[in-house]
This record gives C-alpha cells, structure tokens and sequence, in this order.
C-alpha cells in the first residue's frame, strides 16, 4: 500500500470513529445502550469512554501501517497528548452536532 494512501485512509477512519459516538445511541455503533430494559440517550461519560476506546484502535491500525510500510519509530507521552487532542478536534462536529445546535420539531434522541 502507498503511504500516501494509508495516511488519508487512517485519518478517514480516525473522522469517521472520532463522531460516531456522538451521531449514534448504539454503544460502539452496535450495542443499543438501554436503562431499565427500555432504550434510552447514552450520557456524556459513556461516549467519552468510547472516544478513548475508538483513539486506542485507530493509533494501532496506524502503528500497524507504520510497520508494514517500514520501521516503527518510538513514541514518547508528547506524540500520544498531541494525536489524543487531534482526535478530539475530529469529534467536534459529532460534538456540536449532538449538544450545541437547537433540534426543532420534536427530535428523538432514541
């Protein structure tokens, strides 16, 4: 695989998870998040625990690239701080889209 490719693959991948928790009330996209046995809306801290779930598993896909197209090169806490708080600015707009616009017309949060 280009290495051009695979770095515009891995930031596609890491825009696409780093909103999902905010677009969907499914747990990781998949699991329906019920409370009592009835659906309910996933709170704050459940899709925080999903960024940093969803942040571990695109920085070892790009570990992975990174080792399949050469050598790895180590990190230290500086390359982890930077990356985590780039993945944060991709999750923006599921942010803002989630807690910040005004729904009109009886949105389901469901």
């Amino acid at each position: 695989m280009n290495q051009t490719i695979a770095a515009w693959l891995l930031i596609a991948l890491a825009l696409i998870t780093a909103n999902l928790p905010f677009v969907t009330e499914r747990v990781f996209g998949a699991v329906p998040w019920k409370q009592g046995g009835a659906p309910a809306v996933k709170p704050l801290w459940m899709r925080l625990i999903e960024v940093v779930v969803f942040y571990a598993i695109v920085g070892t896909l790009g570990f992975a690239a990174e080792s399949a197209l050469g050598n790895r090169f180590t990190q230290t806490w500086e390359f982890y701080a930077i990356t985590f708080c780039l993945f944060l600015v991709l999750g923006y707009p599921g942010f803002v889209y989630r807690y910040l616009f005004r729904h009109h017309g009886g949105r389901q949060d469901v």
